[in-house]
């Protein structure tokens, strides 16, 4: 499959997508910018008809540039809310319906970031972003991953959640229920007021949108830097987390004790938090010494670019070729 094989990768999130149509030699012929791919409240069709747009614009622009774009054989679509394999199976038909390519392949957004980090489709990828999830994969096409739903699938974590959280605790402070803490000052403070009861009844009454909460999350990070145990608390809970996910998704590949890449992403880890790196380093050289850190920088469209060279049998020199151009 892999001599005359144009790839259309697909990497959707809630808030925006990105597509790339790769060429033969890994050469990137068009990349675009759409809209964010939500089917569980916009509906499969409505949520595909987002994709639909951007994917016309990419293959648009890849011709207007006067490259060869005759078909494409093979499309990788790694896509948010993509998080049970039912899913992926159910977008991958509507997907196919589109005739975009001679073949479609579904995953969750999670193994695009996973593989725009690693050198061939081995190690494990932890995302915690506005939510938090883990996956694995090895060369031979095994896999591993948690449904990473929410609170039923026994997630915690993520920007949204940590805020939550840190409300929870600062809110308790103020009234006496809790023990003391300084995000109770902290976290109002962000917004202009000056309490947890001001904050409580800004977010409640809708003065402030609930889905700013996710501004709060630096708060949590720079108050736990300053010394507040709680906040500290909350930091080293997540810290544990990453590394419970990591370690079971490693233990379940059979590469706990090799020298297996452990890449972190989304915009909680890629932050770079001092408190929150060296306590995911300390646990994890307990439970997995010899796993290799790193912090993906590239986008992970070149992930889905990668998976999608991959499946077609493309050579070593072609994905090096298609990485290179995202340098």
């Amino acid at each position: 499959m892999g001599v005359n094989a144009t790839v259309l990768a697909i990497d959707a999130g809630n808030s925006k997508t990105d597509v790339a149509v790769i060429g033969p030699d890994g050469t990137l012929l068009s990349s675009v910018r759409g809209g964010g791919f939500q089917p569980a409240t916009a509906g499969i069709g409505t949520a595909v008809d987002v994709l639909a747009s951007a994917v016309g614009a990419a293959l648009s622009q890849a011709r207007a540039s006067g490259q060869p774009v005759d078909s494409v054989e093979h499309v990788s679509a790694c896509l948010a809310n993509a998080d049970l394999p039912v899913e992926e199976r159910a977008l991958a038909e509507a997907l196919r319906d589109r005739a975009w390519g001679r073949t479609v392949e579904v995953r969750n957004d999670t193994f695009a970031l996973l593989r725009a980090g690693v050198d061939e489709p081995r190690g494990v990828a932890v995302v915690c972003g506005a939510g938090i999830n883990c996956v694995g994969m090895v060369p031979d096409g095994r896999t591993a991953r948690f449904p990473a739903i929410g609170r039923i699938s026994g997630d915690w974590g993520g920007g949204s959640g940590l805020a939550e959280e840190a409300m929870w605790f600062a809110s308790r402070a103020e009234d006496g229920r809790g023990e003391p803490t300084e995000l109770a000052r902290t976290l109002p403070a962000h917004f202009g007021l000056d309490s947890m009861y001001a904050l409580i009844e800004a977010v409640h009454l809708g003065h402030i949108d609930f889905e700013r909460r996710h501004e709060l999350t630096p708060v949590l990070f720079a108050t736990g830097a300053a010394g507040d145990p709680v906040a500290r608390g909350l930091v080293h809970r997540l810290a544990d987390e990453v590394v419970a996910m990591a370690s079971v998704a490693l233990t379940r590949l059979g590469l706990l004790n090799e020298a297996a890449p452990v890449v972190l992403g989304g915009s909680v880890l890629a932050a770079r938090h001092p408190e929150l790196d060296g306590r995911i380093a300390e646990l994890l050289a307990e439970r997995a010494p010899a796993a290799v850190i790193s912090v993906v920088r590239e986008p992970p469209v070149l992930g889905a670019g990668l998976l999608g060279l991959d499946r077609t049998g493309a050579a070593p020199e072609v994905h090096d070729r298609l990485r290179a151009q995202y340098g």
